[in-house]
């Protein structure tokens, strides 16, 4: 099931599938926000926006907004 990686809980893995090149920044390529790899939810902030991730044994803080255009699917 595809879903986008906002709607992921704490905690929760996926694996990235696709998103638009126009709208992910270029830094976040860099640090390892690429098709095929996991993506771990690791704290949400209090109101809901950023959120912390870890990809590839990188950490690294996105809004929300942003985590819409990522398209993942949820790992067993």
């Amino acid at each position: 099931m595809t879903i986008t990686l906002n709607t992921l809980k704490k905690n929760q893995r996926a694996k990235i599938l696709d998103f638009d090149l126009d709208q992910v920044p270029l830094k976040l390529l860099e640090m390892g926000c690429l098709p095929g790899n996991s993506v771990e939810i690791l704290e949400v902030a209090p109101l809901g926006d950023p959120l912390l991730l870890c990809i590839n044994d990188t950490h690294l803080s996105i809004r929300r907004e942003l985590a819409k255009q990522i398209q993942v699917e949820i790992e067993k």
